[in-house]
């Protein structure tokens, strides 16, 4: 679930996701200020809008990708229900940006300039394909997971590269808009007194 506001681009509206996959079959409901989106062929609600949104929540300095918290679902979830929508909204709080490490780094079969990591992320070892020039076993990394919004607002997805899934991404210290960040290509490689699974913070 990812939550974004922009005033000046798109107007006093909320934009809702509540999945990263691809729906081609969109309808709407609309009831009063909210709008349901939701996949015609499984009727599963993909997202809301939340028009005059400033009159329900408080959204002085958000722009852009708006960060959540209980407080803020509590209020989506009143404001839902207030229009008549049964829908409840849960959301997953646990970091999007962690520390990961890479255990094994294959050739993609495919394509010469990208490898297939095996990186684990702590509770769970993550497939991720990758591009970066230094990518390689035993280091540890900045991993995006699925649904992670990134400074410059792409939302990380599911994905294939050449035939081959792809669970995240690795990020370079630019992605990352780290100050100071090299600007040639390669990930971003920590020290080793990060922990495995730690929340990493820029």
């Amino acid at each position: 679930m990812n939550v974004f506001y922009n005033r000046e681009g798109i107007g006093d509206t909320l934009l809702v996701t509540l999945t990263t996959e691809e729906v081609s079959n969109k309808s709407f409901e609309k009831k009063g200020d909210v709008v349901r989106i939701f996949n015609e062929e499984n009727q599963k609600t993909v997202g809301f809008n939340i028009f005059q949104a400033s009159n329900y929540f408080k959204l002085e300095n958000a722009n852009g990708h708006v960060e959540l918290n209980e407080e803020l679902v509590n209020d989506l979830n009143r404001v839902i229900a207030h229009y008549g929508f049964e829908e409840k909204i849960e959301a997953d709080f646990s970091p999007k940006f962690v520390v990961g490490y890479v255990k094994e780094k294959v050739k993609h079969p495919n394509a010469d300039k990208l490898s297939v990591c095996q990186v684990d992320i702590g509770d769970d070892v993550l497939q991720i394909v990758c591009g970066a020039p230094n990518v390689d076993a035993g280091q540890k990394v900045v991993v995006a997971k699925i649904g992670a919004v990134m400074p410059s607002g792409l939302v990380i997805k599911p994905s294939e590269l050449r035939g081959v899934s792809s669970e995240g991404m690795l990020c370079s210290a630019r992605e990352l808009e780290l100050p100071n960040a090299p600007q040639e290509k390669g990930i971003l490689v920590l020290e080793e007194t990060y922990e495995v699974g730690s929340e990493f913070k820029f």
